[in-house]
């Protein structure tokens, strides 16, 4: 059975103020990481934490190598934006279960059924091949 978003979800995950951790977020203007962490941040009101390969800061925010790095020094992971290949997202997910986070979304375009699933299984929100930048209006956000 493949996953299919819950528009509930998405509402409550985009209108509660929470912590997302945007793995893959750089400062690199060509990336869509950084347009979507910044609306999340100054128009929907979230912290944003950059979790990416080099721990490099983004929009100002101190940056972490892991999604465990980035909880021991944060505090809970409210939600963890994945903005990375499907082939490797499974791995985010697992990090992302492993450090409790509550909730997992994976970008447009980001689509793994079997880590949808253990996500979910774990007691994660899941949401899967959308962007906060397309569901927000949707909420009049």
């Amino acid at each position: 059975m493949s996953h299919r978003n819950d528009p509930e979800t998405i509402r409550r995950l985009l209108t509660t103020p929470g912590r997302w951790a945007v793995v893959g977020l750089s400062d690199n203007p060509r990336r869509v990481a950084p347009r979507i962490a910044a609306m999340l941040r100054d128009r929907l009101g979230m912290a944003i934490v950059p979790v990416n390969p080099r721990g490099e800061p983004a929009l100002g925010e101190p940056g972490y190598r892991t999604l465990a790095d980035a909880a021991r020094a944060e505090g809970r992971l409210d939600v963890v934006d994945c903005f990375v290949n499907s082939t490797r997202v499974g791995a985010v997910v697992d990090q992302a279960i492993a450090v409790g986070a509550g909730a997992v979304w994976l970008q447009l375009g980001v689509i793994d059924e079997a880590a949808a699933a253990r996500a979910a299984a774990a007691g994660l929100d899941v949401v899967m091949d959308t962007c906060p930048a397309i569901e927000a209006p949707r909420f009049g956000l």
